[in-house]
């Protein structure tokens, strides 16, 4: 009985220690860019995202994750040869903190108008995210479309 309940606790913890291993963050965009696109399919497959369109002609991916309580994150990857691009549409507050979050010891340069927060990030690229009110009208709710535009010196190897 001891031993079973230890083992309960311990997949609670482990099941709770990784609670946000689905949300990307500064580490998994710079593992993204670096990498070429056929990398991303196993990459987001591992965080549990589904594969909802690939278009390997046009070098297109697109991603998506339910989370319960209604929230979601939408994830379009393109590449151009040589440079990954990286855009989300979320309504998830938590994917939005852990990207603000974990990039903001590598901001050299910040600015913001009243529709677009600009971070121009150390080894990675330029991140703009753009928030709107929820459709329909959820004081709660907000839609972030964050989109990663990496630097010309990044280039993604095969």
């Amino acid at each position: 009985m001891k031993q079973l309940f230890l083992s309960a606790l311990f997949f609670c913890f482990a099941t709770t220690g990784f609670a946000q291993s689905n949300l990307v963050s500064y580490d998994d965009l710079s593992y993204l860019l670096h990498n070429n696109i056929y990398k991303a399919d196993t990459f987001f497959t591992a965080k549990g995202y589904k594969l909802l369109k690939k278009d390997v002609k046009r070098n297109v991916r697109k991603y998506n994750l339910d989370i319960p309580g209604g929230t979601y994150i939408n994830i379009n990857l393109r590449s151009d040869g040589k440079r990954m691009f990286v855009e989300f549409d979320t309504n998830e507050l938590a994917q939005y903190n852990m990207i603000y979050n974990s990039i903001s010891q590598y901001v050299d340069k910040e600015s913001a108008t009243p529709e677009v927060q600009t971070f121009n990030v150390k080894d990675l690229g330029v991140i703009y995210i753009m928030a709107d009110d929820a459709v329909p009208y959820n004081p709660t709710r907000r839609e972030y479309t964050i989109r990663i535009v990496a630097d010309k010196s990044i280039t993604a190897y095969n």
